[in-house]
C-alpha cells in the first residue's frame, strides 16, 4: 500500500426507512460521531423500480446530497440481493431449490439463483442504471456489488437453471462424457454417462452421491457466485473509477473467496462477535467465559483472512480491507443474543484496525421498529435517540485523529494456508461425524495467537508463501505438483498434517499413497487412517492428544518419528524442513507442535496469558484483554511509549504502546 489510507469509522444506513424531513439531522449527527462513509441503498430495488422499467431515482439523489453536503462519503450497494415481487411474478424460476427440492420463495431476501441466466439480465439492467447515474457523483467514495453473496445457504441451487449450468460446465471441463467418468470414477455402481445431458444434480440420490460428482457441483456453484460478481464489476468499471468490495460473512466458505476477490479493489466482511460465538462454537465454557466480547480469535482470523483476500487483485501485496458491518449491540439472529459488556465494542473495532482495516462501519445506523431486524441494535434507538454505540463512535473517531492512525501491515514471517476447495472436500467426505477443516485451522491459528504471533491467513499460491519462515498448512486436500514446489522453493519450515495431501484434484486417493506431492519435502506415507468418537481420545503423553483423528504413518529415509501414543505409534514425523503430525490436535497438542514449529523456524515467541491477545500496525503493538479480570502486562509493554491505554489491562480493555 504506497499511500497507506487514514482509517476512519462509517455506518450502514437506510435512508428509505425514515422520513425525508428526518435526513439532514441524521447527517448531522454522523458527522457529529466522526462518521465519515455511508453505505446505502443494497436492499432498495423496489424503491427504485416500484414497477417494471419506472424508476424512482429521485429519493436515491436526495439521499447522497444530503451526505454530500455534510462531507459524508457514499458506498454505494447494488440492489440485487432484494429482487421485488414484480421481477419474482414475471421468472419464478429464479427462485433457487434447496437440496430436498423445495423452491426457496419471495418474502425475505437472497430469493435468486446465480445460474439464472434471465435474472442476471435483469441484474446487468439496475446496475447498469445505478453506474451510469451515479459513477461520478462527488459523494460516491466506494461501490458494494449486492450484499453478503451465499447467506442463507443460498449458493447452492438445485435448480433447473443450475442443472442447465452445470451440464454445460462439465462439457467444458471435460470435453467428453468418457473423461468425466474416468475422472469421477464413474465405473463404481454402475454411474457411468454416455452424454453430459444424463447428468443430474447430487441431490436427492438413495445414499450418498459420488463425492468427486459433488465436488465438481461445489466448484460450478462457487465459479457462478465469480461470474454474478464479474458481471456488475465490469459494468461498473466502464462508468466509475470508484473502488468496487463486496461484504463477505464469517464461517462463511461455500464459494471460493480468494476467487471472487480477483474481481474486487477491496475485500470487505460483516463482524458479529457475540453472534458468532454462540451460533458457531461447541465449547460450553468458552462461551460463558467470553459471553458479551466473542471469542478472542474468530473475529481475528476472519481480519486475517480477508485481508487475504484484499491482496488477491492484481498480485497486491497488501491490499484493501474494511469491516463493513460491525455489531455495535444485541442482534437478532443467533440462538441467544446477548448484549455487548463495556468496553467490548471498543475492543472490537481496535482488533480490527490493527489488522490493517481502513474502515470499521457500523450496522446499523438506526434500530428499525418493524420487519426482520427490528430486535436488532443500532448506534441509534428506535426513536432516533442515541444508544451506546453512538458514544464509541465519537469515542474511537477522535482517538484515531489523535493517533492519526493509518492502515498499514508489515507481511508476516507466519501464514497459515486457508484452502476453499478443502473445506469443501471435508464437508463432502468428513469420515468422522465431527471433523471439520476451519474448526482444525482454528486450532492452529489460536495456538499462534497464544504464542503472540502476527499471522497471515493466505491462499495456497506461490506468491503468498513467498519470503515467510513458517508455513503450517493443516489438512490441505489437494497438494498440487506446482504448490509442493512453491513451498520448496519457499525454503520456510512446513508444518503440516492431518489429511494433508490425501487426494488429487478429482478427489481420489493419490496413488503414490498421502501425503501425495508433499513426499518431494517429507519422505512417509500414510497407509491407515481412522475417525473416532469424542469419549476415546488417542492419548500421547501428559495432556496431550489426537481428537477424532489419528494417522497411521511409515516413516523413510530421512526422516525422525516421535512422540509416541499409548497404543505404541508415532505421532510426530520431521525432518530439516519439515514437521507432520498425523492427527487432529486437542488445544494443549497444537500448542506444543506449533512452539516446536516456531522454534525450528526462528520465529521468537511470547507465550500469552489465556485472555491475552496482541497485534502489531507497523510501528504500533496493540495488546487486548479478552477476559474478565484485570491483567498486568507491564512485562510485555516494559519501558516502551503508550499511545493509549494503562500497562495494567482491564476487563475488556486495549492497550496500544510504539515498538
Amino acid at each position: 500500500m504506497m499511500n497507506p489510507a487514514k482509517q476512519t469509522i462509517g455506518v450502514c444506513y437506510y435512508p428509505e426507512h425514515w422520513p425525508e424531513s428526518r435526513w439532514e439531522e441524521d447527517a448531522r449527527l454522523m458527522v457529529a460521531a466522526g462518521i465519515t462513509h455511508v453505505r446505502i441503498g443494497e436492499f432498495a430495488w423496489s424503491k427504485l423500480e416500484p414497477n417494471p422499467g419506472a424508476y424512482n431515482f429521485d429519493w436515491l439523489d436526495k439521499s447522497f446530497d444530503v451526505l454530500h453536503r455534510h462531507g459524508l462519503k457514499v458506498v454505494l450497494g447494488t440492489p440485487t440481493a432484494t429482487p421485488p415481487k414484480w421481477l419474482v411474478d414475471r421468472m419464478p424460476d429464479m427462485l433457487a431449490v434447496d437440496e430436498n427440492g423445495q423452491i426457496r420463495g419471495f418474502g425475505s431476501r437472497r430469493h435468486y439463483c446465480f445460474s439464472h441466466e434471465e435474472y442476471r439480465k435483469e441484474c446487468a439492467r439496475i446496475t447498469t442504471e445505478f453506474a451510469e447515474r451515479y459513477g461520478k457523483h462527488p459523494a460516491l467514495i466506494a461501490w458494494q456489488t449486492d450484499n453478503e453473496y451465499g447467506c442463507h445457504d443460498t449458493v447452492l441451487s438445485y435448480s433447473d437453471a443450475a442443472l442447465k449450468g452445470f451440464r454445460n460446465w462439465l462439457a467444458q471441463k471435460y470435453q467428453s462424457p468418457d473423461a468425466m467418468n474416468r475422472a469421477w470414477g464413474n465405473i463404481f455402481w454402475s454411474m457411468e454417462y454416455r452424454s453430459f445431458d444424463e447428468v443430474e444434480l447430487p441431490n436427492l440420490t438413495v445414499t450418498e452421491p459420488n463425492p468427486a460428482h459433488v465436488m465438481d457441483f461445489r466448484r460450478y456453484s462457487s465459479d457462478q457466485v465469480k461470474s454474478f460478481n464479474k458481471l456488475q464489476t465490469d459494468i461498473i468499471r466502464k462508468h466509475s473509477n470508484a473502488p468496487i468490495g463486496h461484504n463477505f460473512m464469517g464461517s462463511y466458505t461455500d464459494f471460493d473467496h480468494y476467487a471472487v476477490s480477483e474481481d474486487l479493489d477491496i475485500a470487505t466482511w460483516d463482524s458479529y462477535p457475540i453472534g458468532f460465538l454462540d451460533r458457531d462454537s461447541s465449547d460450553d465454557e468458552n462461551k460463558a467465559r467470553y459471553l458479551g466480547v466473542g471469542d478472542p480469535d474468530l473475529q481475528a482470523f476472519h481480519h486475517d483472512l480477508y485481508r487475504a483476500c484484499g491482496e488477491v487483485r492484481n498480485g497486491a501485496v497488501d491490499g484493501r480491507w474494511w469491516v463493513m458491518e460491525q455489531q455495535p449491540g444485541p442482534v437478532n439472529w443467533a440462538p441467544y443474543n446477548p448484549a455487548p459488556y463495556p468496553g467490548a465494542v471498543e475492543l472490537w473495532a481496535w482488533e480490527a484496525f490493527a489488522a490493517g482495516a481502513e474502515l470499521v462501519s457500523y450496522f446499523r445506523w438506526r434500530q428499525p421498529s418493524f420487519a426482520q431486524e427490528q430486535m436488532h441494535e443500532a448506534l441509534l434507538l428506535p426513536n432516533g435517540e442515541f444508544n451506546e454505540g453512538y458514544h464509541v463512535c465519537e469515542k474511537i473517531s477522535k482517538m484515531l485523529k489523535q493517533m492519526d492512525s493509518k492502515a498499514q501491515v508489515v507481511r508476516a514471517d507466519v501464514a497459515l494456508v486457508f484452502d476453499y476447495e478443502s473445506q469443501w472436500a471435508w464437508e463432502i467426505q468428513p469420515q468422522g461425524k465431527d471433523f471439520s477443516y476451519i474448526e482444525l485451522v482454528m486450532r492452529y491459528y489460536r495456538a499462534l495467537r497464544r504464542q503472540g504471533i502476527n499471522v497471515d491467513v493466505i491462499p495456497p499460491t506461490k506468491e503468498a508463501v513467498t519470503g515467510r519462515k513458517l508455513i503450517i498448512m493443516p489438512g490441505m486436500f489437494n497438494v498440487s505438483e506446482d504448490f509442493a514446489a512453491a513451498l520448496e522453493s519457499s525454503k520456510a519450515v512446513i508444518l503440516a498434517g492431518p489429511r494433508s495431501g490425501s487426494k488429487d484434484e478429482n478427489f481420489q486417493i493419490v496413488q503414490d499413497l498421502p501425503p501425495g506431492a508433499l513426499r518431494k519435502l517429507i519422505n512417509i506415507k500414510i497407509t491407515r487412517v481412522e475417525s473416532r468418537p469424542p469419549h476415546s481420545p488417542v492419548l500421547l503423553q501428559d495432556d496431550l492428544a489426537f481428537e477424532g483423528w489419528r494417522e497411521f504413518v511409515v516413516p523413510e529415509a530421512g526422516v525422525s518419528a516421535s512422540m509416541q501414543s499409548e497404543d505404541g505409534h508415532d505421532a510426530i514425523f520431521e525432518n530439516d524442513r519439515m514437521i507432520y503430525l498425523a492427527g487432529r490436535p486437542n488445544a494443549p497438542l497444537a500448542d506444543y507442535i506449533v512452539t516446536a514449529a516456531l522454534d525450528k523456524a526462528g520465529v521468537a515467541a511470547t507465550r500469552l496469558h489465556r485472555d491475552i491477545r496482541v497485534r502489531d500496525n507497523n510501528n504500533v503493538r496493540y495488546i487486548f484483554n479478552y477476559g474478565p479480570e484485570t491483567i498486568d502486562c507491564s512485562e510485555l509493554i516494559g519501558d516502551a511509549q503508550l499511545v493509549f491505554g494503562a500497562a495494567s489491562l482491564a476487563p475488556r480493555s486495549v492497550t496500544a504502546y510504539k515498538l
